[in-house]
């Protein structure tokens, strides 16, 4: 069994402050989702893993989107890098880094569920033939990704796994557990692209992908619950896992 050899705190200096561990459920209504994942090469993927989390084989990132023309913090879209991963036995997904281009939704992620965001351009587009995203930051462009020749498929047919979010907590610094809700009433899958990935502007520097897996896109509702769960980046979850 593989565990991360990346040093427990290795994510600590930019990870978000969560000043309480307590914060109120949401469902946000008009739910555009877009989902790719891409294998990369295994060279120093075990360093950028704390040691509590085991990486997947072959390794996977996941880049996670959502848009809301309306919400309580006002429309936004925000673009999420994920390294697919396991917590003891659990499928996970440890947030890297996220764009975002609202500062109120921005704030209310980050304080509630710990969601480490930098603010940028995204354009987020899905039509009869295809997805596409493209995500910005001062003109230049730090991800292109596309969909294309999408079928329909069962609302129920697309997964999304849990989120793991470092974060400074009351509890001291942790991996925060953050188990998003996507209730879709339509899935589509199609053939993946990616244009473009600059690895280094979502601080996985030297990471290469190279082979797109898959990619999905659906509608409905996300539901952002309470918090659970902490892990200890230091301890696998057998031992390190607490219960909020």
């Amino acid at each position: 069994m593989q565990i991360g050899t990346a040093k427990p705190d290795a994510m600590a200096n930019d990870a978000p402050h969560l000043a309480r561990l307590d914060v109120e459920p949401i469902t946000l209504e008009g739910l555009e989702v877009f989902q790719v994942m891409c294998e990369v090469k295994a060279d120093g993927l075990l360093e950028r893993l704390p040691p509590a989390l085991h990486p997947t084989i072959p390794g996977v990132i996941s880049w996670l989107a959502y848009r809301f023309d309306e919400s309580p913090w006002g429309p936004f879209r925000l673009v999420q890098t994920r390294i697919e991963c396991r917590s003891g036995t659990r499928p996970r997904g440890l947030l890297i880094a996220g764009v975002i281009d609202n500062e109120v939704a921005s704030r209310a992620l980050t304080d509630g569920w710990g969601y480490n965001l930098f603010s940028g351009e995204i354009d987020f587009r899905r039509g009869y033939d295809g997805t596409n995203l493209r995500v910005s930051v001062e003109d230049e462009c730090i991800l292109d990704l596309a969909m294309n020749e999408p079928i329909l498929l069962p609302s129920d047919a697309v997964q999304f796994v849990s989120s793991l979010h470092p974060a400074h907590t009351p509890r001291g610094y942790r991996l925060v557990q953050v188990d998003p809700v996507h209730k879709l009433d339509r899935a589509e899958r199609g053939e993946p692209i990616v244009n473009e990935f600059d690895a280094e502007a979502w601080n996985l520097p030297g990471l290469e992908a190279y082979y797109p897996i898959s990619a999905a896109h659906g509608s409905g509702t996300l539901t952002l619950g309470k918090l659970r769960f902490l892990c200890k980046p230091g301890e696998l979850a057998f031992t390190g896992t607490e219960t909020l």
